[in-house]
């Protein structure tokens, strides 16, 4: 079973509940899930969150749409993580996919997670040799590499290191692929950490969403082509 683990949290220091923040009359979590979901490479979504209180209406609101949730201890995000992909049963690759990416690009998904089986890596990603817009950022990992990392996991830093982060910086020991864009567009980046790239982000799906709920990386390089108030997001 190929997982994808969505990780997401209400608290944000810029923009605090910007996970259930209305995208074309949705929260932005659900719109990400929606276009997870439309990945034809996963088998399985689950968003993980905290326990913490903050996260109460996170929970509820997805659990009512039937989306699988974890809740964990937000003390220790490498034993969070680990838990959240133990629960879900046998596993074989896990995706990992932040909730700050509104963008997140089904096709992009389904390219990495091709690289990965394609090339029997233990860590295939657009992350560590970026091409692609920060906020479209897609990791895979073996469940075998995922284990063995996490056992590995100095307890001194596990609260703030996840086992993801030992694999990146270890490729001798854990074969890496790399899935590159046909250009560079590491510059940009679309994550919605401010309440200026959630008005991107709205508008973006204003113009989008209505014709294709699933597009593409292309198509939002497109729409902020000629658009003034779009340029600070634009190639």
């Amino acid at each position: 079973m190929i997982l994808a683990v969505l990780q997401v949290r209400m608290t944000s220091p810029r923009l605090p509940g910007k996970a259930m923040a209305p995208l074309r009359g949705e929260p932005m979590i659900w719109r990400q899930v929606e276009r997870i979901r439309l990945s034809r490479c996963i088998s399985k979504l689950v968003v993980a969150t905290s326990a913490e209180p903050s996260d109460d209406p996170l929970a509820s609101f997805l659990v009512s749409r039937g989306q699988t949730v974890f809740r964990g201890a937000s003390a220790n995000l490498s034993e969070r993580f680990m838990r959240c992909v133990e629960a879900a049963g046998p596993v074989t690759h896990v995706v990992r996919i932040k909730g700050d990416s509104p963008f997140v690009d089904p096709a992009i998904i389904d390219e990495t997670v091709r690289l990965a089986l394609s090339t029997r890596a233990a860590y295939a990603s657009n992350r560590v040799q970026r091409s692609f817009p920060k906020g479209l950022e897609v990791e895979v990992v073996t469940a075998q590499a995922l284990a063995s990392a996490a056992a590995e996991t100095d307890p001194r830093t596990a609260a703030v290191t996840s086992p993801l982060a030992q694999i990146r910086t270890l490729e001798s020991r854990y074969p890496q692929a790399h899935c590159l864009a046909r250009r560079d567009l590491s510059r940009l980046d679309w994550r919605v950490k401010t309440p200026a790239d959630f008005a991107f982000a709205r508008a973006v799906y204003d113009a989008l969403h209505s014709a294709d709920p699933g597009f593409a990386m292309e198509d939002v390089l497109d729409i902020t082509q000629g658009r003034q108030d779009l340029a600070r997001w634009a190639a």
